[in-house]
C-alpha cells in the first residue's frame, strides 16, 4: 500500500522535509484555513499541491473536505452547501486529487478522555474512560436525560457506571474538569472541525449550541440526511472520478444522546447498499472499528475491502471494564498483519496511513496535535512497513524500494 501521512499544512511542526526522509510517499491533508461550507478554489488547491510536490511526494487523499453540520441535520441552507461541496469536488478533480475521506458524525468528531494515558513502557497513548465521559456529559455539559442514558449503558455493559461517576464527582477539582473539557471538545476537535478552538472563552456553551441543532434527530433521520447528501453528490463524483470514503464513527457507539450511523457491519452494509455506487466507499479505520467490542475487524475487512478506498492501520485494546486505549500497531484487537494481507491483495496501490501513534521520546514537549506525534507515528510506520514487506514477499510482489543510488 502507499505509505501516507496526515499533515496539517505549512504550520504543522512536522515538515514535509522530515516526512520525505522517513519514506512517506503520499500526503493526507486539507485546506484547514478555509471555513466549513466554503468552496475550495482551484488556485488554493493547486498552491498546496505544488508545495507538496516540491518535496517529491503527492497529495494522495483529502482528509477532510468537511461536511457542514447543516447538511447533517438538514438545515435550510443544506442545498446551497451541497452545491459548494460539489464545486470543491470538481476543483479537486481538476487538480488530480480524487480521494476524499470525510465523516458524518454529529457535532463531535473522535472522542477521548485522556490524551496522555501512560503505557507500561513509559510512552503515552489516547484513552477513553466511560465513567469520565459520563461525568462530562452529566455534570459539565448538563445534558437532559444523560444520567438515565448512562445508567442503561452501564447495565448493558454489566458495569455500574453511575457509581463510578459519583466517586469521580466526590474527587473532582476545577482543574480536572477543565482538562476533561479540553480533552473532549477542544484539543481533539478544533483543528479538525473548526467549530471550537482553544481560544474560545466559553467552549461548553458553544458545544451546547451545536448539540441543540440536533434536537429530535433520530438514527433514521440522520441516515436519511446522509443518503440525501450522497445521492446529491454522486453524479459529480461519477463525472469527475471522485471517490468518497466515509470514516467510521469514533468511538463506534452513540454518545451525548446523538445518533451514530457508521459503527458496525449493519451500518456499513446500509451505507454501501443504500447508495450502491463504487464512488461511495469506506475509509477502513481499523482503530475506530476495533474500539467496539461488537466488531470483528478482520471479518469486516474481508467483507468490505472491495469498497474501501483508504485505510487507517491502527489498533485498540479494550479493557475488561469496556474502557479502551490505542494499542501498539503490533497489538490490540485489529490484527494489522492480517489486515495488511487483505488490503494488499485487494489493491497494493491503496493509500494507507498508520493514523495515530504513541507519544514518546520527547514528542510530548513539541506541541503536536493530540494523537499525531512524530516519533510515535514514525515508529508505527516502521512496524507497518515491515509487515507490508513480509506480506508482499508472501504475495510475490517486489517489496524493495529503490535505493538512493538507483
Amino acid at each position: 500500500m502507499e505509505r501516507t501521512w496526515r499533515w496539517f499544512g505549512k504550520n504543522d511542526k512536522i515538515t514535509l522535509a522530515m516526512l520525505k526522509q522517513i519514506g512517506v510517499e503520499g500526503i493526507v491533508t486539507a485546506l484547514h484555513d478555509v471555513p466549513n461550507g466554503e468552496v475550495w478554489t482551484r488556485e488554493r488547491i493547486n498552491e498546496l499541491k505544488t508545495y507538496i510536490e516540491q518535496f517529491g511526494m503527492r497529495w494522495s487523499v483529502v482528509e477532510s473536505l468537511p461536511v457542514s453540520e447543516s447538511i447533517k441535520y438538514a438545515g435550510p441552507d443544506r442545498d446551497r452547501l451541497i452545491d459548494n461541496y460539489k464545486q470543491s469536488l470538481r476543483n479537486l478533480s481538476a487538480e488530480g486529487i480524487h480521494t476524499i475521506c470525510y465523516n458524518f458524525m454529529p457535532v463531535l468528531d473522535w472522542a477521548r478522555t485522556d490524551l496522555n494515558h501512560p503505557n507500561p513502557n513509559g510512552s503515552t497513548n489516547l484513552y477513553f474512560s466511560f465513567s469520565e465521559f459520563a461525568y462530562f456529559d452529566i455534570y459539565i455539559l448538563g445534558r437532559q436525560n444523560a444520567a438515565a442514558d448512562w445508567e442503561k449503558m452501564g447495565h448493558d455493559m454489566g458495569r455500574d457506571i453511575m457509581s463510578e461517576v459519583e466517586k469521580l464527582k466526590s474527587d473532582m477539582t476545577p482543574e480536572r474538569e477543565h482538562k476533561l473539557v479540553d480533552n473532549i471538545i477542544v484539543k481533539t476537535q478544533g483543528f479538525v472541525s473548526g467549530n471550537i478552538k482553544e481560544d474560545d472563552e466559553h467552549p461548553i456553551e458553544l458545544f451546547r449550541q451545536l448539540r441543540d441543532l440536533y434536537k429530535g434527530i433520530t438514527k433514521e433521520q440522520l441516515r436519511e440526511n446522509m443518503r440525501y447528501f450522497l445521492e446529491a453528490i454522486m453524479p459529480t463524483c461519477e463525472e469527475c472520478g471522485m471517490y468518497m470514503c466515509v470514516h467510521p464513527d469514533d468511538p463506534p457507539f452513540p454518545i451525548l444522546g446523538l445518533p451514530r450511523i457508521v459503527t458496525c457491519d449493519e451500518d456499513i452494509k446500509w451505507l454501501l447498499s443504500t447508495v450502491d455506487n463504487p464512488h461511495n466507499g469506506l475509509t477502513f479505520c481499523a482503530g475506530s472499528l476495533s474500539a467496539g467490542a461488537h466488531n470483528d475487524v478482520v471479518a469486516l475487512a474481508r467483507k468490505y475491502a472491495s469498497r474501501s478506498w483508504f485505510v487507517h492501520l491502527r489498533s485498540c485494546h479494550i479493557f475488561h471494564n469496556g474502557d479502551f486505549t490505542e494499542a501498539s500497531h503490533l497489538g490490540g484487537r485489529a490484527d494489522i498483519i492480517e489486515l495488511a494481507r487483505i488490503f494488499e491483495k485487494q489493491n497494493p496501490q491503496l493509500p494507507m496511513r498508520v493514523d495515530h501513534g504513541m507519544t514518546m521520546l520527547g514528542d510530548e514537549s513539541r506541541g503536536y496535535n493530540a494523537g499525531y506525534s512524530f516519533l510515535g507515528r514514525m515508529f508505527a510506520m516502521g512496524q507497518v512497513q515491515g509487515i507490508l514487506a513480509t506480506v508482499d514477499r508472501e504475495l510475490g510482489i517486489d517489496y524493495r524500494q529503490p535505493g538512493f543510488f538507483d
